[in-house]
């Protein structure tokens, strides 16, 4: 495939989640919407390939085609989100829930995202990021790769990382930790 993908510029290939199944070997369901992603970073390094892709642009599956040798789809590309100033207080929003979250997520596990990284200026970039960014799931992120409006994108980004967040508090608060060894460890 990835010859086939960097014979053309932009090198770019299509991105699904994997409803049910196996990624290798064939008979999985695969979700119906998933992203354009563009190779930015190329490596080769004894024997091993690398590649760095960025997402883009949201599709929509209308047929699977052959997979021979690999999975192939038909898309429609699904259109662009609009910015509107009446967004702004959600952004602002959205933004204060996934840092917080970011921070909290930090002292429990190692996390990929620093809660003050960097966003885009473009509001509706930064609308994107932030949901790549927010510390949850895989089936959380694809339904917020769903979202119809941009509105519906902020909502979900909120929605999601605060019931995140809270599962996160309530799985490790002070009372799950024993005060000394003289306690018995309790099932989580």
């Amino acid at each position: 495939m990835l010859s086939r993908v960097l014979q053309d510029e932009p090198s770019e290939f299509g991105v699904v989640l994997i409803e049910r199944g196996q990624e290798v070997g064939g008979g999985e369901k695969r979700f119906s919407v998933g992203t354009v992603a563009t190779i930015v970073q190329l490596d080769t390094e004894e024997g091993v390939v690398g590649v760095i892709a960025q997402g883009g642009r949201r599709v929509a599956i209308t047929r699977w085609l052959d997979e021979d040798p690999y999975p192939q789809a038909e898309v429609e590309i699904l259109p662009d989100f609009v910015w509107d100033d009446d967004h702004a207080e959600l952004l602002v929003r959205a933004d204060e829930v996934v840092r917080r979250a970011l921070a909290l997520a930090s002292e429990f596990t190692e996390s990929m995202w620093s809660p003050d990284i960097e966003l885009s200026d473009d509001p509706v970039e930064s609308a994107w990021q932030l949901a790549a960014i927010a510390p949850l799931g895989a089936i959380d992120q694809f339904a917020l790769v769903r979202s119809e409006s941009l509105r519906d994108l902020l909502d979900g980004v909120i929605t999601l990382t605060l019931a995140a967040s809270e599962t996160l508090t309530l799985a490790w608060t002070d009372d799950d930790v024993p005060d000394s060894g003289d306690e018995e460890p309790r099932d989580l």
